[in-house]
């Protein structure tokens, strides 16, 4: 696949029709109108993202449901699909106000559920698999500030330690790229979601990125969104007139 070069930092711009065409299942996940995460389909109606991105760093209250939509595949001004949320739960375990640690990165994961299935044949949500090893080739697929108006690829990165449920990744990445996909390559090449982007990071004097150990805590809130269907968990609202100013932004240790 040949995608046009934006950095140094072996990020690719899928920014055409033809490079973006196997990633429309990652989109952008707008909170409040204000700010936005990367988020990635993985299933019709289910969206993976970080915990962190459902919470008003202000108020450290969550946003209501009703302020967050899914553009999937957003390109340009344009997405694949648009979809508002119905649900949306972060771990129980997760703590938004604790520091910035294994503590925290290893729950740091959120399930959107979708008020429509994305029923759309050039989008196909991506599967799961199991957490990579140091020295793994990984990459993730992600919007930010500075390139918000198309995703980018990153396939360059690899696995620099796997400690207490939390990945330390050389991918470089920046604000807005909270709760991007991070993917490995089967030996056909298709790319499978092995964790999510928590934080950005310095090690050693170099940029990282820390993520989640997939697994366990995907496997966990498969098991609450299954439990809240009639119970109305995540439906958060606030009263007419009322708005957040949020920021779904990484923290930086």
């Amino acid at each position: 696949m040949l995608c046009a070069p934006v950095s140094a930092q072996g990020l690719f711009s899928l920014n055409s029709n033809e490079d973006g065409r196997k990633w429309e299942a990652v989109g952008r996940l707008e909170i409040a109108g204000t700010a936005f995460c990367t988020g990635a389909l993985i299933a019709p109606d289910l969206v993976l993202t970080a915990g962190h991105c459902l919470y008003d760093p202000e108020t450290k209250s969550r946003v209501p449901v009703d302020e967050i939509q899914f553009l999937a595949g957003w390109r340009n001004g344009r997405a694949a699909a648009y979809r508002r949320v119905r649900r949306a739960i972060a771990h129980p375990d997760y703590d938004y106000t604790s520091p910035v640690g294994p503590d925290r990165v290893r729950n740091d994961l959120a399930l959107v559920q979708l008020q429509h299935p994305v029923r759309n044949t050039t989008i196909e949500p991506f599967e799961t698999d199991t957490r990579p090893a140091k020295g793994d080739r990984v990459g993730l697929v992600s919007y930010a500030h500075n390139r918000s108006e198309a995703p980018s690829l990153q396939e360059l990165c690899g696995v620099l330690a796997v400690q207490d449920g939390m990945l330390v990744l050389s991918c470089e990445v920046d604000f807005g790229a909270s709760g991007s996909p991070v993917f490995t390559f089967g030996a056909d090449g298709t790319p499978r979601i092995v964790s999510v982007v928590s934080a950005k990071a310095e090690a050693d004097g170099e940029k990282v990125s820390l993520a989640t150990d997939l697994a366990a805590p995907l496997e966990t809130l498969r098991a609450l969104m299954g439990s809240a269907e009639n119970a109305g968990v995540g439906l958060e609202r606030m009263s007419a007139g009322q708005r957040r100013q949020t920021g779904a932004k990484f923290i930086k240790p």
